[in-house]
């Protein structure tokens, strides 16, 4: 069964070791960060202020938290719990969370309409293209024909997810590039505690520092990928994966706010983990396996209450390798979204595809004779 391929899912790694500390709430390693090439800067009165921002003037602290570009930038500096300042860092990223998650199911459904006209025109495009390539000579060794050969020998979610792959392959060589390094842990990197708060929570679902961090998370996105968009469509997948990885970096926001254990994170996990959720949940009696015990088989509902379980934990006991806050909250928005999203968002578009319909055909919702009804 094609479910023997997803068996990594136990091997389905953390966010990356970047959410890891090697204590007291640091969670950038210290490997990591002589690989950025920092230097140590001295101590300015200046720091004060960047301090300011995110700690009450009462609390004593002689390094600034993020800012300040250091051989071993401290992680350590905790915001007092409960304190309204604090937490009101996170009105912005809220307003971010639920307006990208919008805009991508909107931008879904408009996707999907176009599709659809666009898949008629080509229908009779392709019956023409069909005749006329039966008339000319076959080429031998064409490298595109090999190439769209492939291509068509993929799954519609193989297709879907390329890109996808692709775009982390290309920010993982941007980390190797010395120059980026500072952008790259300025806006790949999500961290409550950083100026910049909402660009991260979407960009770092597409970082990665580790190659081996990189090729899991992306091997359990090829494996899943086939079984999602087929139960999804290519549309409503991409709108739910981008959210996810949104919804994600917010659940560890806030549980980095609460516990005051600041520290950047990155990687597709919380992602990936919505998708993982959301197909263990449509499929609960699908047989999975490990890839490398093959043997050993368990049911997706099996596996799926035992990740989350791992992850209520870690954010329960604090534990710091991974991030287990952006895994529950990714793992949950799935479940959450088979079981109630699905009939509350996708099924209630049609108002929404009507009217880009009307814009589409008569210029306007009044102008125009007969525009027809919504595809």
């Amino acid at each position: 069964m094609a479910w023997r391929s997803c068996s990594v899912l136990l091997r389905l790694t953390g966010e990356d070791v970047l959410r890891s500390s090697a204590r007291g709430g640091s969670r950038c390693p210290h490997s990591f960060q002589q690989r950025c090439g920092f230097r140590k800067a001295a101590k300015k009165p200046e720091t004060k202020k960047v301090e300011e921002e995110l700690v009450p003037p009462h609390t004593e602290s002689s390094e600034p938290i993020v800012q300040r570009r250091t051989s071993t930038p401290n992680w350590d500096h905790q915001t007092p719990l409960g304190s309204p300042r604090a937490f009101s860092r996170l009105i912005k990223p809220l307003v971010f969370t639920v307006g990208f998650t919008g805009c991508s199911f909107g931008l879904a459904a408009i996707w999907q309409y176009e599709s659809l006209k666009s898949r008629v025109q080509s229908y009779f495009d392709g019956i023409r293209a069909d005749w006329l390539e039966k008339l000319r000579p076959q080429k031998r060794g064409d490298v595109r024909k090999e190439i769209n050969q492939w291509w068509n020998s993929l799954s519609e979610g193989q297709r879907t997810v390329t890109g996808i792959i692709a775009i982390n392959a290309i920010v993982f060589c941007c980390w190797r590039i010395p120059s980026l390094q500072r952008s790259m842990i300025k806006y790949f990197t999500a961290d409550p505690a950083s100026k910049t708060l909402c660009s991260p929570m979407l960009l770092s679902t597409f970082s990665h520092f580790s190659f081996f961090h990189m090729a899991a998370n992306m091997y359990v996105l090829w494996s899943f990928s086939s079984s999602a968009v087929s139960m999804l469509g290519r549309e409503q997948f991409m709108a739910v994966y981008l959210s996810a990885g949104v919804i994600s970096s917010f659940a560890s926001y806030v549980c980095k706010m609460s516990t005051g254990r600041f520290g950047p994170s990155l990687g597709a996990s919380g992602a990936i983990m919505t998708v993982l959720a959301a197909v263990c949940t449509k499929m609960p009696e699908a047989k999975l396996g490990i890839i490398f015990l093959p043997m050993f088989t368990f049911t997706a509902s099996n596996a799926l209450k035992a990740i989350v379980a791992i992850d209520a934990a870690g954010v329960v006991l604090g534990w710091k390798f991974f991030d287990h806050a952006a895994h529950l909250g990714g793992a949950i928005f799935g479940i959450w979204y088979i079981l109630f999203g699905h009939e509350l968002i996708w099924k209630n578009r049609e108002p929404f595809v009507k009217l880009w319909h009307d814009l589409r055909t008569r210029g306007g919702p009044g102008g125009g004779a007969d525009g027809g009804g919504a595809v």
